[in-house]
């Protein structure tokens, strides 16, 4: 198969060969080969994502049918590899869930686009602001045999835990963490500069979701924001949708930890993906306005993200002021590389898996519109793709 567009990051149309499952050759195009004003990129890798379409992967409810449904409805925005992310819940919660997640992923579509989980908390600050809206009769601190129990329901699949170093036993527990060869992440925490520090000196990795799941207001100087741009050892995930973070915010920390360094994010929960509306959720009512923002009805507060990655790529050009081949980085190389996965993702290259989207890019607008993807080889146009069923018994709203 030979696909035409501009590569990201090129000039001119090239020819892609795709044979089997991988990509065999890059070239120019020849002047007779149709022009194309699509342009094609590596698949968008999320590596935090609750939920979408109703659904979430957190709750007692879910099923292996949930992780499918949200897998095709990803593709239609491009995005093709994901971690789907549990949070804070109780422990018999927990381990429902990360069963669930595996035995989806005995599915092999399934088990290509999930590399790994996302467990965010239980093992956060317990702070208000810092815990954000995890419940606080869950939070507590880390504890090895239970984080064992965890990984055997995932099947080993828990690739990265989001924590705060505050947690009395945080640092000697990420140390194990990295020993095991799962990614410590420092996220919804208050911890001092040295506790970051102590973090990072222990092998943590990544800051999640930076500038939220934090106080409203902090020391302006010595705070753990500061402190996490500051270290060049974490790459940090940012959710680009103009709510969670200022445009100006997104630029500045785009400015400070370097496009090789900057993770693009949805942490998209189950009101993503639907249409504007008051929807239940855990006794509250949340409210999707027309502008995608997700918060607790009658209040300012944020809900969750509604945001789709896609968007952010757009998002991200426009408010840090980076180039689209910078902004898709971020959601494919980046990632790809924090999971090990840099030889095989994340990059448009002869001997890489095929696994592409291709879109048109509204340069005025900073949009895409996706058009198709190529799965392991496999082209699929979006105006084909079968509308993903969401799976009965399992409605989040």
């Amino acid at each position: 198969m030979k696909l035409y567009g501009t590569v990201v990051g090129t000039t001119g149309v090239s020819e892609v060969t795709i044979e089997g499952e991988q990509i065999v050759s890059l070239c120019p195009a020849s002047s007779a080969s149709a022009p194309s004003n699509l342009v094609i990129a590596p698949g968008f890798i999320d590596i935090q994502i609750n939920g979408y379409g109703g659904l979430s992967f957190g709750t007692p409810e879910v099923t292996p049918e949930a992780l499918d449904y949200v897998v095709r409805a990803q593709r239609r925005i491009g995005v093709l590899f994901i971690c789907p992310t549990v949070c804070t819940t109780s422990h018999e919660n927990t381990i429902h869930a990360l069963r669930m997640l595996s035995e989806a992923r005995r599915d092999p579509e399934l088990a290509h686009a999930v590399p790994c989980y996302h467990l965010e908390g239980p093992y956060i600050g317990k702070e208000d602001g810092p815990r954000g809206a995890h419940p606080l009769p869950h939070v507590r601190p880390p504890d090895w045999d239970e984080f064992r129990r965890f990984q055997d329901a995932a099947e080993g699949k828990i690739g990265i835990i989001t924590l705060g170093p505050e947690q009395p036993g945080a640092i000697p527990f990420i140390e194990r963490l990295v020993e095991s060869g799962v990614i410590a992440a420092i996220g919804h925490t208050g911890a001092t500069p040295e506790q970051i520090r102590d973090a990072v000196a222990a092998g943590a990795r990544l800051s999640t979701h930076l500038g939220n799941g934090s106080h409203a207001r902090i020391d302006r100087h010595p705070n753990y924001i500061w402190e996490q741009l500051a270290a060049d050892e974490l790459c940090a995930s940012i959710i680009a949708d103009g709510h969670h973070l200022p445009p100006s915010v997104v630029k500045c920390m785009v400015r400070a930890k370097g496009v090789d360094r900057t993770i693009l994010v949805s942490d998209a929960v189950a009101a993503a993906g639907l249409p504007p509306g008051v929807y239940p959720s855990e006794g509250k009512e949340i409210e999707v306005l027309p502008n995608g923002r997700v918060q607790m009805k009658g209040t300012p507060y944020l809900a969750g993200s509604g945001l789709i990655l896609s968007e952010g790529v757009g998002n991200t050009v426009r408010f840090a002021g980076v180039s689209l081949a910078e902004a898709v980085q971020m959601a494919t190389r980046n990632p790809a590389s924090l999971l090990g996965l840099g030889e095989t993702i994340g990059t448009v290259a002869p001997g890489r898996e095929a696994n592409l989207v291709l879109f048109r890019w509204n340069e005025q607008e900073c949009s895409l519109d996706v058009e198709s993807v190529v799965v392991r080889g496999r082209l699929i146009r979006v105006d084909e793709m079968e509308d993903a069923t969401r799976p009965a018994g399992h409605q989040a709203f």
